[in-house]
């Protein structure tokens, strides 16, 4: 088949992460993927920087307005990439204020799939980052109801839409996943050296580093041991890591938090080898973490949240160790006691995520049989 993939992602982080790791599984398949998106978007190398542009420029009201008239060019060049590609799918991966793909697929004929990884109405509502609420809600709820079928990322996300009034038979949930290249156990060795990590149990972080992770958490975990053999290694850069990094300093313990930096993919797996305990401290309540699937798949001991769209993927005691609110410290302190824990751990982490194939191959599968279904039901 041939997809048309529809986009407004300019950042070079985890969504172009999500962008090129799906698009490559389809086309590994055997199936043609067009992009239509911002331009150079998805050959950027990853980086931490903030895509802010006219954000910071124009007052919230002005600023999502315009992001509502960016639809109109993108409509355009939609349509003209449509006509000269002929797809069988259009494919978008879902933006706020971002109508482009509707007004085409509606234009055009063309069955919709519609890739929804955020309530984006309300999260930027919940961090202050949104004046036309109302406006945005419906926005939002308009696009979701008018995909043929939209993916959300977890089954608390799939609930959203669901009361948001898209059908329940036109949701189907896809997980997040991993390349094959993390499929393949690697040595953090070099990794551990590089950081003088040779004998240390290494608490490690991969992400984009905010305040809302909590990793000042794993910070204070290092005096709290009372051991002088736990370090904590972070694999990613962020606004919260000049903080992090001050209270280090304060808490004496500077000489044992390590900052890798902004880590490309080829060079992710080796890092994520280098972790003995694999750290999630907090994640929003209808988020399917990147980052999780990566631990599970290099078979790192995976501590996380309990909460609903954490359980939708790992069973506490069985290939995790998810705490309540409040029991970081102590689920924290029992995996850097226990090596045979973390070894036990992380086998059944990585045998979950092979038996449940969370990769981007099977997401690729997943996309291509709703989309062999909506062709037939076109045809």
């Amino acid at each position: 088949m041939k997809f048309l993939y529809s986009h407004r992602t300019r950042a070079a982080d985890g969504q172009q992460v999500h962008i090129r790791a799906l698009t490559d599984a389809l086309a590994a398949s055997g199936h043609d993927v067009v992009m239509a998106g911002p331009d150079g978007a998805n050959e950027k190398p990853l980086d931490a920087k903030d895509e802010r542009g006219l954000k910071a420029l124009l007052p919230g009201p002005l600023y999502e307005c315009a992001e509502y008239g960016y639809s109109f060019p993108a409509f355009l060049r939609l349509m003209k990439t449509a006509k000269a590609s002929r797809p069988d799918i259009l494919y978008e991966r879902y933006n706020l204020f971002f109508h482009a793909g509707v007004w085409a697929k509606r234009r055009l004929g063309l069955p919709m799939i519609l890739e929804v990884n955020a309530p984006l109405a309300e999260e930027r509502a919940a961090h202050g980052h949104l004046a036309l609420k109302n406006f945005a809600r419906k926005s939002e709820a308009a696009i979701w109801r008018a995909a043929d079928m939209a993916l959300p990322v977890s089954g608390v996300l799939a609930a959203r839409l669901a009361a948001a009034g898209v059908p329940e038979p036109r949701i189907d949930v896809i997980h997040n996943g991993v390349e094959e290249a993390f499929l393949k156990p690697a040595a953090g060795a070099l990794v551990r050296a590089r950081y003088g990590l040779e004998e240390q149990t290494v608490l490690g972080f991969a992400g984009f580093v905010r305040d809302w992770h909590g990793l000042d958490r794993a910070v204070r975990f290092l005096v709290e041991t009372g051991r002088e053999d736990v370090a904590l290694l972070i694999v990613g850069d962020g606004p919260a890591r000049p903080d992090l990094e001050r209270l280090a300093s304060e808490l004496g313990v500077s000489a044992r938090v390590h900052f890798a930096g902004v880590v490309q993919r080829e060079e992710m797996p080796a890092h994520l080898a280098a972790f003995d305990i694999a750290l999630q401290p907090a994640v929003t309540d209808y988020a399917s973490p990147l980052k999780l699937f990566e631990y599970m798949a290099q078979g790192r001991a995976v501590l996380a949240p309990d909460q609903a769209n954490i359980r939708e993927v790992l069973t506490h005691g069985e290939d995790a160790l998810l705490f309540p609110e409040g029991g970081f410290e102590t689920a924290l302190a029992a995996l850097a006691q226990s090596g045979a824990l973390r070894q036990r751990l992380g086998a059944a982490a990585r045998e979950t995520l092979i038996r449940r194939d969370f990769t981007w191959a099977g997401n690729a599968r997943r996309v291509e049989a709703i989309a062999e279904r909506l062709k037939g039901t076109r045809a």
